[in-house]
C-alpha cells in the first residue's frame, strides 16, 4: 500500500471513529434530554457507559488502521510526546470534526420528530436553545465559562493521563493490547460519571465543534455560536490545554521511572558495551 493512499485510509477511520461515536453518544443524549420521564432519569450513570462503550466500539473498529485518536487533543499530544508526524494533525483535526458533524446529522435525522415535539411541548424555539442539548455541550448551574474552562482542562488532564498510562508500552500494569480500548471506555465513562454534569464533559474538541457547527446551520443559531456567554470556544481550548497537561504529567513525573524501561535499556546496554570491548 502506498503512503498516500495509508494515509487517506487514515482519515476515513479517524472521520468513521468520531461519527461512531457522536451518532451512540448523542442519541443516548436525545434519550436523556427529549424524554419525559427519561429512562436515564434515576440512571445518569448509563449515559456515561453509553458514551464509554461507543468510544471502545470506534477502537474496536479503526483502531488497526489510524491508531483511533478520535480526539483533536490526543493528536496532538501525542505528535508532542509520542512522535506522531506534525503534518498530519491538522487533516486528522479536520476528518474528526467532519465525522462528529456526519454523526450529527444522523441523529438529527433519527430524533428530528422528537426535538419538535420536545420544544413545542416546553414552549422554547431552536434560537433558544430547545434540545440543544442533544448536540453540543453548556455550562451546568452556577458554572461560567471560565469555570468550565478550568473544568475542562482537568477533566480531559485525567483522560490524556489516563489514555497514555493505558497504552505506555513499559507499562506493566497496563491492559492487554486487545482490551485497552474498553479500559479507554471505561475511563470516558469514569469521566463522565465523576463530573458530567458540569457542562457535559465534551473532553474532546471535536465531539463539541462538529455538533455545534451543524446545530448553528440547522436552527439553533446563537445558542451554538456564541453559546450562552460566549461559550462556545471552552470545549475546545479547555480540552486541548488539559490534554497537554495530562500527558506531560505522565510523561515527566511516571514514565521516566518506569522499573521496565529502566530494564530494557540496561538490556541494551550491556550488549554494546561487551561489543566496545571486543
Amino acid at each position: 500500500m502506498s503512503p498516500g493512499k495509508a494515509f487517506i485510509g487514515e482519515l476515513i477511520s479517524e472521520c468513521i471513529a468520531v461519527f461512531i461515536i457522536i451518532t451512540i453518544g448523542c442519541s443516548a443524549a436525545a434519550m436523556y434530554f427529549l424524554y419525559d420521564p427519561s429512562p436515564y432519569s434515576t440512571a445518569y450513570f448509563g449515559v456515561c457507559i453509553t458514551w464509554g462503550l461507543a468510544v471502545t466500539i470506534a477502537i474496536y473498529v479503526t483502531g488497526a488502521v489510524s491508531g483511533t485518536h478520535a480526539n483533536p487533543a490526543v493528536t496532538l499530544a501525542l505528535m508532542i510526546y509520542r512522535g506522531f508526524p506534525a503534518r498530519k494533525v491538522v487533516p486528522f483535526w479536520l476528518a474528526q470534526i467532519f465525522g462528529a458533524f456526519l454523526g450529527a446529522v444522523v441523529v438529527y435525522m433519527m430524533f428530528s420528530p422528537v426535538i419538535d415535539a420536545f420544544n413545542a411541548t416546553q414552549g422554547v424555539e431552536r434560537a433558544a436553545g430547545g434540545g440543544a442539548g442533544v448536540f453540543f455541550t453548556a455550562p451546568g448551574a452556577h458554572i461560567t465559562p471560565i469555570r468550565a474552562f478550568f473544568n475542562e482542562i482537568v477533566l480531559t488532564g485525567f483522560l490524556l493521563l489516563g489514555i497514555f498510562a493505558i497504552t505506555e508500552e513499559y507499562n506493566t500494569q497496563a491492559p492487554e493490547a486487545n482490551s485497552s480500548a474498553l479500559i479507554i471506555g471505561l475511563l470516558v465513562a469514569m469521566i463522565g460519571g465523576g463530573a458530567g454534569y458540569l457542562e457535559g464533559w465534551p473532553i474532546n474538541p471535536a465531539r463539541d465543534l462538529g455538533p455545534r457547527i451543524f446545530g448553528y446551520l440547522a436552527g439553533w443559531g446563537e445558542s451554538a455560536f456564541p453559546g450562552p456567554g460566549n461559550y462556545w470556544w471552552v470545549p475546545i481550548a479547555g480540552p486541548f490545554c488539559g490534554g497537554v497537561l495530562g500527558a506531560s504529567v505522565y510523561h515527566w513525573l511516571i514514565r521516566p521511572f518506569l522499573p521496565a524501561r529502566h530494564k530494557r535499556a540496561l538490556q541494551e546496554t550491556i550488549p554494546a558495551e561487551a561489543d566496545a570491548a571486543n
